[in-house]
């Protein structure tokens, strides 16, 4: 049994404090161009039952034949997550009958999968992280998908999903609020596009999950649980949890008992609505697919594939903390997503001192390029600004060449109009006053023309931030901020 969850994470009941249980079934499309058994594309956004092969649709005698790019996406996925990767496993026929699985069973694995157990570290809003525990992670061919608008009064079927190599990412019932929901399946989804084994694409249903919700009082015996099937948004999740978990509490304090079943979540009406009993392992009928041999490989593969990974998130968080001295939050912004990662790495390979300005480097990308790219409703791969010219104007600061103040009006010129940074500074004049002795004579005439402001200064030394602004104004922003500082503390006897 886990330890009871922190009070902050508790919910609150007419009889008390409740915790809530979670537990979810990611089910992520593999990155391959071809389906787990057989050869067809898996192109997105063919018209329907275009990329349907004889093995798709079960014709008589047809036989599985593993695509092996499936089976090396899962071992990657498998060392990202920390996991034991199993040399041996076993795929079963999972029987039960739906209209879009033409085979009347789903190839899958239960009792050996390909990847064993791991573990995934989350970073929470607050700043705190938690580990989530993975139980195991099989491979499975997708099922393809019914149309029900078609026609007033029969569905259709399009199987162009139908065999599509699926992971499925069990993970353990270590997560204790909506908020830690949220931020596993993000951090998993990270993760994914990291390697390149899923892009994570929630819209198009590639990354999609079950959720398991049970709750109990604190250190009780887990309670009964209901799954919420077929989420595709992180923010829904979070709704659906908070729903069902207040659902399952108002139920049992009001005397009555929480039944096992599949509930689907309603976004428009913020609910969960029963869908039917929850099935158990026992009711499908596993048993190992006679047409597949048990998929062996040896730990010089596993090696092979491991030696070749990309550095993940957490490693590439923690060397940007301790190489560049980042804080962890500007960190993990920064590692969010692989393009934002990527283009940071790349403006850090063109910076002229990258221990000296690194972090300055980060606070550009992060506050200006970041929040103009989010204002503007635009990706980083769409930037009008590269990531050369960021390190061509984080350079002009750290030499002196440019006060902060101008390197933001440089900023919008190069976002509106494109150029190359050092040269529109030169071009344009942009290049701040570092000329002590002019600076010196804008500083004695402030000084000379407001005698009131230097005895205020003299009582309360914070007002020189006054003088600091009227030298700015006076040289039009291009004086350096620090040097106005040595010279006017001087000046004024601070």
């Amino acid at each position: 049994m886990n330890a009871p969850a922190k009070s902050s994470k508790l919910m609150k009941g007419s009889t008390g404090d409740w915790e809530v249980v979670i537990g979810l079934e990611v089910h992520a499309q593999v990155t391959s161009q071809a389906k787990l058994f057989s050869g067809t594309s898996t192109g997105f956004g063919a018209g329907p039952n275009e990329h349907v092969s004889l093995v798709d649709s079960a014709m008589p005698g047809m036989l599985p034949v593993i695509n092996e790019e499936c089976v090396a996406q899962a071992v990657r996925t498998g060392l990202g997550l920390n996991a034991k990767i199993n040399l041996r496993s076993v795929f079963d026929r999972k029987n039960y009958f739906y209209p879009d699985l033409p085979q009347g069973y789903q190839i899958s694995q239960f009792k050996s999968p390909i990847v064993g157990e791991g573990e995934v570290v989350v970073e929470l809003a607050n700043g705190e992280s938690t580990k989530v525990g993975i139980e195991r992670l099989h491979l499975e061919q997708d099922a393809g998908k019914l149309l029900h608008d078609q026609h007033p009064s029969m569905s259709f079927v399009d199987l162009n999903r139908s065999g599509v190599a699926l992971m499925e990412i069990v993970s353990k019932p270590d997560i204790r609020s909506p908020e830690e929901a949220q931020g596993y399946v993000s951090k998993l989804r990270t993760i994914l596009r990291y390697l390149g084994t899923c892009d994570g694409d929630m819209e198009k249903g590639n990354l999609r999950a079950d959720v398991n919700v049970s709750v109990r009082k604190p250190g009780d015996p887990y309670g009964t649980r209901c799954e919420i099937k077929n989420m595709n948004s992180i923010r829904f999740i979070g709704d659906a949890i908070k729903y069902e978990a207040r659902r399952q509490i108002d139920i049992i304090e009001d005397g009555g008992a929480i039944d096992q079943e599949t509930r689907l979540y309603d976004p428009n009406k913020g609910e969960t609505r029963s869908m039917r009993s929850k099935e158990e392992a026992h009711d499908y009928r596993y048993f190992p697919d006679p047409d597949l041999l048990p998929l062996e490989f040896t730990q010089t593969y596993v090696d092979g594939l491991k030696a070749k990974l990309p550095e993940l998130p957490d490693d590439k968080r923690a060397r940007f903390v301790a190489d560049l001295g980042l804080s962890p939050y500007d960190a993990s912004v920064l590692v969010s997503e692989r393009e934002s990662a990527d283009f940071f790495e790349a403006v850090l390979a063109k910076l002229a001192d990258k221990k000296r300005d690194g972090k300055m480097a980060a606070n550009w990308v992060i506050n200006e390029l970041f929040g103009r790219l989010n204002k503007e409703g635009q990706e980083i791969a769409s930037s009008p600004v590269s990531a050369v010219q960021i390190a061509s104007i984080v350079d002009l600061i750290g030499a002196n060449t440019i006060s902060g103040k101008i390197a933001k009006d440089l900023f919008e010129i190069v976002w509106t109009k494109g150029g190359d940074p050092k040269a529109l500074v030169e071009s344009l004049g942009m290049k701040q006053v570092t000329d002590t002795g002019a600076i010196e004579k804008m500083v004695d005439d402030i000084i000379a023309a407001n005698p009131d402001k230097v005895a205020q200064v003299k009582e309360k030394p914070a007002a020189i931030q006054w003088f600091v602004g009227q030298v700015m104004k006076a040289s039009g922003g291009k004086t350096n901020p620090q040097a106005v500082n040595e010279i006017l503390k001087a000046k004024l006897g601070l």
